[in-house]
């Protein structure tokens, strides 16, 4: 910790602890100073050390613990590539879907929390799945983890007129070989992306397991058929676990 210089203020301790941060003297998974120490080296109240400590949580460096400690935030983010997602020749087979297989080949361990529930479709739904309001739809929602943690909130929807009948309706991580789509008669031809970055809500929060001050990815994708959309899903990826990555000829 470098020495204060002029009057200390919460804001400076945050900026102090911050670029120890950034430049490495404080590493990933580190524990902070006790709350005591920063105020004896500092000169200042206990207040006053919370109150900085408080600016590096809202920024998601520094998350707490039981016991009172506080540490530097690690996390080890996974490639997410998306061209190569659901494209080509798919590796979804009776062991995995083709995310699982993507998680494997980077030396990590993947799981997937399935349940399945009958709705109807809501405006946004429904525009992507260009269904009518009020539609009987099929909602997948996958809870995915990586080593373990929660990596991503994953909510896939279907027209009932694709989903009746096939395993599309059974609870579990359920794949096939080519994805479940192209083995019930629903080949996804083209898909189109919507990525948006946001502020998570409070219940996802609480799923992912998101320190305070952890933006999410909100990325749409609709997956298309011959006579039009037959699925949207939309996943839910904390900012600190993921690098999205596209590849695109020019």
């Amino acid at each position: 910790m470098t020495s204060p210089a002029h009057r200390t203020t919460a804001r400076s301790i945050a900026d102090d602890l911050r670029a120890e941060i950034k430049s490495g003297t404080l590493k990933p998974g580190d524990v902070l100073p006790t709350s005591r120490e920063l105020a004896e080296h500092y000169g200042v109240t206990l207040k006053t050390v919370g109150s900085g400590i408080d600016i590096l949580k809202t920024e998601g460096l520094v998350i707490g613990e039981q016991g009172g400690r506080r540490r530097v935030r690690a996390s080890r983010p996974i490639v997410w590539n998306l061209t190569r997602f659901e494209r080509g020749k798919r590796r979804d087979s009776s062991a995995g879907d083709d995310w699982a297989a993507a998680i494997r080949d980077a030396g990590r361990e993947p799981e997937q929390h399935v349940t399945v529930h009958l709705e109807q479709a809501d405006s946004q739904v429904a525009t992507w799945l260009q269904v009518p309001v009020g539609s009987e739809i099929v909602q997948r929602v996958r809870l995915r983890t990586v080593d373990g943690q929660p990596y991503q909130l994953s909510t896939s929807s279907f027209p009932m007129s694709i989903a009746d009948g096939t395993p599309l309706l059974d609870e579990g991580d359920v794949s096939m070989p080519g994805g479940i789509l192209s083995a019930i008669g629903h080949p996804q031809l083209h898909i189109r992306d919507e990525i948006s970055i946001r502020m998570p809500s409070p219940e996802e929060s609480e799923q992912l397991q998101l320190p305070p001050g952890t933006p999410v990815a909100e990325h749409v994708r609709i997956g298309y058929g011959e006579a039009g959309p037959v699925r949207v899903m939309v996943t839910i990826a904390p900012g600190d676990r993921h690098r999205l990555v596209y590849e695109l000829e020019v």
